[in-house]
C-alpha cells in the first residue's frame, strides 16, 4: 500500500500513512460508505447524505490535530518522541474504526436488532484481516478496541479523545459535519479556538484531559452546538417519524433477529441493501420510506417541559378518541455529560482556571445549565386513519388551557 491523501470538505487534505490505507481498504471500513452517517435524517434535509466512512477519517483528522496540540501545550505528558508517536498510532487507528459496528442507518437498527454496536466492534475486531492489519501498523488491537469501548483500563485521555464522554474527536467531526450538510448553521463550534485550548491536565496523580480557561467560550460554543443539533436535526419531528416507520419495517424483514448475530451476516447489510429490498415489499411503511410519505403526522410538541401535565392531557385525549393511532416519542438527551454517571459529584470537564483546577459548570455558567437532560416529546397519529388538523386542534386548546391555568 502507498500513502495516500484523500480531500475533504471539513478538514481539508486528510494523510494516511500505507498502513492506514490498509486498514481503510477493509471490507469492513469500506461498508461504512454505504451507511448514513444521519439514518434517516435526509427525509428533512436533502443533503444530508454524508457516510460514515467520511465521517470516521474525519475524526481521524480532527483526534490527530488535537493529539499533536496537546503535545505543543502540554509536552511534559510525554516521555518520549516515541511514546507520542505510539500513542499517536493507537489513536489514529482506534478513530478510523471507532463506527465499523454500526448496522443499516445507524442507530435506528440497533433498537430492533437489540446488540449495541460497541459489541459488534468487538467481533469484527477479531476477525484475522482486522486484527492482522492493526498489528501491522505496531498497534495492539486489543488497545483499540478498549479505547472504542471506553475501557476503564485505557489510557483516560486517549479514551476521552475516542469515547468521550464530553472532549471527543468523533463529536467534534460529527458535529461539523453534520452541520455542513444539513445548513444548520448553529450546529458549528470554534473547533480552531477549542482544540488549541486542550490541555493535559494531571488530576489524582493520573493525565486527564482538560480546556484551558481561555478556551471556555469555545467550550461554550462545542456544548450548545450540540444541543442545537439534537433540537433541530438528530430529534427533527419528520426524521423521527420516518425512524419509527423504519423500525416497523425492519421487523418485518428481519423477522429473526437472532439471525444478525454471526457477524459475517451482520456485515451483509447496510443502507443499500435494506432499501433494494423494501422494492419487493407489499406494505405501508415500506411504500412510505420508498416514495418519502409520512404516515406519521406531528400532533403536538413539547419541548424543555419539566410539567410534564399538559403533555400527559393531549395524550390522553388523543388515544382516549384514537387508541392505537396515537404514538407518544419521548427523547432526552445529556448535553454535556458527567463521565461516571449523572449523579451529579463526577466533574465534567475539568478547565484550568486562574492558576486551579475547576470544574466547567464552576466555570461556566451556561456549561452548568447544560449539564442535565434535554428533553425533546412529540405527539403523532397516523395521519392515513386520524384526521391531523383535528388532533392538532385538540392539544392546542389543551395546550391554551395550560396556559390561562398558569397565568393565573
Amino acid at each position: 500500500m502507498k500513502p495516500k491523501r484523500i480531500y475533504d470538505p471539513i478538514h481539508g487534505f486528510i494523510e494516511l500513512d500505507a498502513g492506514e490505507v490498509g486498514l481503510l481498504s477493509l471490507s469492513p471500513v469500506q461498508r461504512l460508505r454505504r451507511l448514513r452517517q444521519l439514518g434517516l435524517a435526509y427525509v428533512a434535509f436533502p443533503s444530508a447524505e454524508h457516510s460514515r466512512f467520511s465521517h470516521a477519517l474525519g475524526a481521524l483528522a480532527i483526534g490527530s490535530r488535537v493529539f499533536d496540540e496537546l503535545r505543543v501545550h502540554s509536552p511534559g505528558a510525554f516521555d518520549s518522541e516515541r511514546e507520542f508517536a505510539a500513542q499517536r498510532r493507537l489513536l489514529r487507528a482506534a478513530l478510523l474504526l471507532h463506527d465499523v459496528g454500526h448496522g443499516p442507518f445507524s442507530h435506528a437498527s440497533e433498537a430492533v436488532l437489540g446488540v449495541r454496536h460497541e459489541r459488534r466492534t468487538e467481533a469484527i475486531l477479531a476477525q484475522p484481516d482486522v486484527h492482522d492489519a492493526i498489528a501491522a501498523l505496531n498497534v495492539d488491537p486489543a488497545a483499540v478496541l478498549g479505547l472504542i469501548t471506553g475501557d476503564a483500563g485505557a489510557d483516560p485521555v486517549l479514551r476521552e479523545l475516542v469515547s468521550g464522554p464530553n472532549l471527543d474527536a468523533d463529536r467534534m467531526d460529527y458535529l461539523l459535519r453534520d452541520a455542513y450538510f444539513t445548513g444548520v448553521s448553529g450546529g458549528t463550534f470554534d473547533a480552531g479556538q477549542l482544540i488549541g485550548s486542550l490541555r493535559i491536565l494531571e488530576i489524582d496523580g493520573r493525565p486527564q484531559l482538560g480546556v484551558d480557561g481561555r478556551g471556555v467560550v469555545a467550550l461554550e460554543s462545542f456544548v450548545l452546538a450540540r444541543y442545537m443539533m439534537f433540537a433541530s436535526v438528530y430529534f427533527h419531528h419528520t426524521t423521527r417519524a420516518f425512524e419509527r416507520i423504519l423500525n416497523d419495517v425492519l421487523r418485518i424483514l428481519w423477522p429473526d433477529p437472532r439471525a444478525l448475530d454471526a457477524i459475517d451476516e451482520f456485515l451483509a447489510w447496510d443502507d443499500f441493501r435494506v432499501l433494494a429490498d423494501l422494492r419487493d415489499l407489499d406494505d405501508p411503511g415500506a411504500r412510505a420510506l420508498r416514495e418519502r410519505h409520512t404516515i406519521y403526522g406531528l400532533a403536538a410538541e413539547f419541548n424543555a417541559e419539566r410539567d410534564l401535565r399538559v403533555f400527559e392531557r393531549c395524550e390522553r385525549a388523543l388515544r382516549e378518541r384514537w387508541g392505537a393511532e396515537v404514538w407518544s416519542d419521548s427523547q432526552e438527551q445529556l448535553i454535556h455529560r458527567l463521565p461516571l454517571g449523572t449523579g451529579g459529584a463526577a466533574p465534567t470537564v475539568r478547565v484550568q482556571l486562574m492558576g486551579r483546577v475547576v470544574d466547567a459548570r464552576t466555570a461556566s455558567d451556561l456549561i452548568h445549565r447544560f449539564s442535565g437532560k434535554a428533553y425533546w416529546r412529540k405527539l403523532f397519529v397516523r395521519s392515513d386513519r386520524v384526521p391531523v388538523d383535528q388532533a392538532r386542534a385538540i392539544c392546542a386548546a389543551l395546550i391554551a388551557e395550560g396556559d390561562e391555568a398558569r397565568r393565573s
